[in-house]
């Protein structure tokens, strides 16, 4: 799941996009790139989040070889995602 994109559905983060960075327990720590970065993740329940089915390859082959994932990697895969989806921020 590392590496998959997911709207808030809840909170006052609600209706905002992250990519999974790590999954402990029943939390998942999520990262935008800007306002949630790697050393500070959102700590959020999977019931709070809607999953997409979209993972960024380069984020997940980061996580398989055991490298850093850095914060312009999460910022270049929501770009590339924003241009996969028309330019939309946020989904209707």
């Amino acid at each position: 799941m590392i590496g998959t994109l997911v709207k808030s559905r809840a909170g006052h983060d609600k209706d905002e996009f992250f990519f999974i960075l790590n999954i402990v327990g029943e939390y998942i720590y999520l990262v935008n790139g800007k306002t949630k970065t790697t050393t500070n993740p959102k700590k959020k329940k999977l019931k709070h989040l809607q999953c997409y089915n979209y993972k960024d390859e380069l984020l997940v082959q980061k996580y398989e070889r055991g490298e850093t994932i850095r914060n312009e990697d999460i910022r270049h895969a929501m770009k590339k995602w924003r241009v996969l989806n028309n330019g939309k921020r946020r989904c209707n």
